[in-house]
């Protein structure tokens, strides 16, 4: 049964695609929760760990108060609901985006708006794991390439939220790129995963590269230039990219960063000492380096005659 769907996805790109574009709708919706919900997890179990080390005296009946006053909320419990009203939501109304636009953007009980954000993660998953089946075709790199895809489309919502790039997302993913690196090693006709040794060449320069920029730019300025988990997001693509792409990743990176910096203090006003999160210019141009970051240095090469 396997090798028979594999060997119709082998020889059929646009409906390998297609299918995994229908899965990475099912999947935004599932990042949505992971968006919403794994900071808040982050939240109640930073004010336990408080709570316990404040009430050292007594730490087994602070641990016991902090779990009783916090119901159980994790990426499945309790089932997603209206935030106004308190409405469960029906499996109907939550199928990707087709509800949304079936309920023009409101709660099918109390007519509350719901934000666009949430069918834009849905398509933009769809879109985004749509373009790697069709890179990469059926196989393990295509494989890879998707989880990655996923993964760097929660931090970036994260980020952009909370400006935190969660170690429950950026490590796994960092041991993941090292393991198949191990396990896989070089995929024919793929970009990820990469060679053992690329792989961890690529995560020890990804984090010390980002890790000496913030030292040096506190040395300069007195202040903090970005944070911990940028460095643990950029040794995450270099376990997965290899070493060699990690310049392409971070000249990409800044420039988005610098352009849309530029266009916000210019044209919104905003003041230029408020931080802007990394994070997301990080992950989009990894995305993008691991779709094409060898073509565009074999195009510089030719450019520059330095292929010959």
């Amino acid at each position: 049964m396997w090798q028979q769907l594999a060997a119709v996805y082998a020889g059929n790109p646009p409906l390998f695609a297609a299918s995994a574009a229908l899965v990475g709708l099912v999947v935004g919706s599932f990042l949505n929760v992971v968006i919403y919900r794994l900071p808040v997890m982050l939240e109640r179990e930073w004010h336990a760990q408080a709570t316990e080390i404040l009430h050292a005296a007594d730490a087994a009946h602070a641990a016991t108060v902090a779990a009783d006053a916090i119901a159980p909320f994790n990426l499945l419990t309790p089932p997603s609901t209206c935030p106004r009203c308190k409405t469960p939501i029906k499996a109907r109304h939550n199928v990707p985006v087709l509800s949304w636009l079936w309920l023009r953007g409101r709660c099918a009980a109390c007519g509350e708006r719901i934000s666009a954000r949430y069918p834009a993660v849905e398509l933009a998953t769809g879109f985004a794991s749509a373009a790697v089946a069709w890179h990469f075709g059926f196989g393990a790199a295509a494989a890879c390439a998707l989880g990655v895809t996923w993964a760097l489309i929660a931090l970036t919502g994260i980020d952009i939220d909370h400006q935190l790039l969660p170690d429950n997302i950026t490590l796994p993913l960092l041991w993941a790129g090292l393991l198949a690196a191990a396990v896989l090693g070089p995929v024919s006709g793929g970009a990820v995963p990469v060679a053992p040794r690329t792989a961890i060449l690529g995560a020890a320069t990804g984090y010390l590269s980002l890790w000496l920029v913030f030292q040096a730019f506190r040395l300069i300025t007195g202040k903090e230039g970005m944070g911990y988990g940028d460095f643990k997001l950029f040794a995450a693509l270099g376990a997965w990219l290899g070493w060699q792409l990690l310049p392409i990743v971070l000249v990409l990176a800044a420039a988005a960063g610098a352009i849309l910096g530029i266009a916000l203090i210019v044209f919104r006003g905003r003041d230029r000492a408020a931080p802007i999160p990394f994070g997301p210019y990080l992950a989009l141009a990894g995305w993008f380096a691991m779709l094409y970051g060898h073509s565009m240095i074999d195009a510089y090469l030719q450019l520059s005659g330095l292929d010959r």
